[in-house]
């Protein structure tokens, strides 16, 4: 008996390497869109990345944000961003941009920053100097590109080189359009989302892993079947397994995203977009490449087996 998972079935036939150009080009335009935005607005980043102070207040009475502002910006200690975390009035963030690495300067401006604020509570107070930020910044892209190269050699290992370069293509597109993201809009960038990036990286990559593994047994099953049947075939055949696999994900994230908090909120964001671009990538970027490839003389070759 045919065994449905939502709308697929074992029978199940989309032509996803029939739309291979649509995707292309919205890939394109996508990628065009976020390197644009990294150049032209930047990042806007966090503490992590600028230094400075971090504090999360909370009051049992409810405060006037307007009035907050003014009293902060009546200690003249630099720029002070004061941001509410939900409503009513109890919970606040203040971020203060880093003056040099002086931690007995940025002690003095807590305790201004204390007095000034009275009888409330501090949650959390976190002081990082702009020097740690500047090397977290370059530690971050090294840690990104050091990854990315370490699953283009395991992908090449464990499949053959073209293989790798589709799977490092849409990596790296899965990567720079989380980036994009959080340029266009604006969203706080912090050590959170380096490690979400990093997150879907694996993720995206288990994905075509898998769709990669099919392709192999069907071009030993099918060997005259062309190359690009096979490919649609493939990504049809793991399709439940993508659905499922995204859906419970997604699940999880979003409760994430709606019960983490402020703290949690730029790791739930990239963690969703890269599930959705991920998925996408693996069915309309790292498979169709194939195609551009005689990976059929792969059939051949002895199948490597390493985990």
């Amino acid at each position: 008996m045919t065994k449905f998972i939502g709308f697929v079935t074992r029978e199940t036939s989309f032509d996803f390497v029939g739309k291979r150009k649509y995707a292309y080009i919205f890939s394109i335009l996508l990628m065009l869109a976020s390197i644009g935005s990294m150049f032209y607005q930047g990042m806007d980043y966090g503490i992590d990345f600028r230094g400075g102070i971090l504090m999360e207040v909370r009051s049992e009475k409810a405060l006037d944000i307007g009035q907050m502002r003014n009293d902060l910006d009546a200690l003249n200690i630099g720029q002070v961003t004061l941001q509410e975390i939900g409503t009513g009035g109890h919970d606040f963030l203040i971020h203060t941009l880093g003056r040099g690495d002086d931690e007995k300067a940025q002690l003095i401006m807590v305790e201004k920053i204390k007095a000034s604020l009275g009888d409330v509570e501090f949650r959390k107070v976190e002081m990082v100097g702009p020097k740690i930020g500047s090397e977290l910044i370059t530690k971050s892209i090294i840690a990104s590109v050091l990854a990315l190269l370490a699953i283009f050699i395991y992908i090449w290992v464990r499949f053959e080189w073209q293989f790798a370069i589709g799977c490092t293509a849409s990596l790296a597109f899965v990567m720079i359009t989380t980036l994009g993201i959080f340029s266009i809009f604006q969203i706080d960038f912090s050590l959170n989302v380096v490690a979400a990036i990093l997150a879907v990286a694996g993720y995206a990559v288990n994905d075509t892993i898998v769709s990669y593994d099919r392709v192999r047994e069907n071009l030993r099953k099918y060997r005259k079947m062309e190359l690009l049947p096979l490919v649609n075939k493939s990504t049809n055949d793991t399709l439940s397994r993508t659905i499922l696999t995204g859906t419970t994900t997604f699940l999880a994230i979003i409760i994430l995203l709606a019960l983490g908090g402020e703290a949690l909120r730029g790791f739930s964001i990239a963690m969703l977009w890269g599930l959705a671009i991920g998925t996408f990538s693996s069915i309309y970027v790292a498979m169709p490449m194939l195609s551009l490839f005689d990976v059929k003389k792969t059939i051949d070759a002895p199948v490597n087996n390493v985990a």
